[in-house]
């Protein structure tokens, strides 16, 4: 595909994703998110046949005049768009695939020092919020979005919302997907919260035995009390009737 044609489908792709966007001209002129791609496929061309320093030089002018930073080594797939787009940054060995959409502020960024592949995969169709992190080697599925504000620190399916910090899948192929157990988010206090569940777990069941001795000892009292009426009633029929005059039968024959 030539540059012309390259440059034509991405303005139909903001137009297409973006309702504030009412004309071609103004696509061209003020949207910074398209200017930081199609200075990348510049730098990143350069990068590719080894003028490094140039490549690098043209990636922090692009920087300076968008606010947003792609290195040139990273894979910049068709119809990418990043909207408003200051503060996003775009790690060396990232990978984006076609119709991606990317907000302000997303990192998609390493965890430290490793060598060769360390920063994300995005397959195609992918949303990523603003402010999302995006961090290390993983691979985020096709069709799926990234809430805003997420720290992503695993691989995510195809089709699916994740949200939280760390991130955790909230829908899959569309149903909602309930936790059941806290062991599923990876979060720094899960320990803590597995602990939690485990005592209310030991709680319940000894509410419940409670509550079963508590039901035996008041049917077991219920059936003393019954006795004890009827002990009573006993006594107190026999009482009445040794206190009444007793007439034989065949008294006066």
């Amino acid at each position: 595909m030539g540059l012309f044609a390259n440059i034509r489908e991405d303005v139909n792709s903001v137009l297409e994703r973006d309702p504030a966007a009412s004309s071609r001209l103004m696509v061209v002129l003020c949207y910074p998110g398209l200017h930081a791609v199609w200075m990348q496929r510049l730098s990143s061309a350069l990068w590719r046949r080894h003028f490094r320093l140039l490549a690098r030089l043209l990636s922090q002018f692009a920087r300076l005049v968008t606010g947003i930073e792609i290195h040139p080594g990273a894979r910049i797939g068709h119809r990418v768009f990043i909207d408003h787009g200051a503060g996003v940054v775009i790690g060396e060995t990232a990978i984006v695939g076609d119709d991606v959409t990317l907000y302000q502020g997303v990192t998609l960024g390493g965890t430290g020092h490793e060598r060769g592949k360390r920063h994300p995969t995005l397959r195609s169709g992918v949303f990523v919020g603003s402010n999302a992190q995006i961090l290390g080697n993983l691979c985020i599925g096709e069709n799926s979005r990234i809430g805003a504000g997420s720290v992503v620190l695993r691989d995510v399916p195809p089709n699916s919302t994740v949200v939280g910090v760390p991130a955790h899948i909230v829908y899959q192929n569309g149903e909602r997907v309930l936790i059941t157990d806290p062991s599923q988010v990876k979060d720094p206090l899960s320990g803590v919260i597995i602990a939690l569940a485990e005592e209310v777990k030991r709680l319940r069941a000894r509410v419940d035995c409670l509550d079963g001795q508590l039901e035996q000892a008041t049917r077991d009292l219920d059936a003393t009390r019954s006795l004890a009426a009827e002990d009573e009633e006993r006594d107190q029929y026999r009482s009445q009737q040794s206190g009444s005059e007793y007439v034989s039968m065949g008294e006066g024959i």
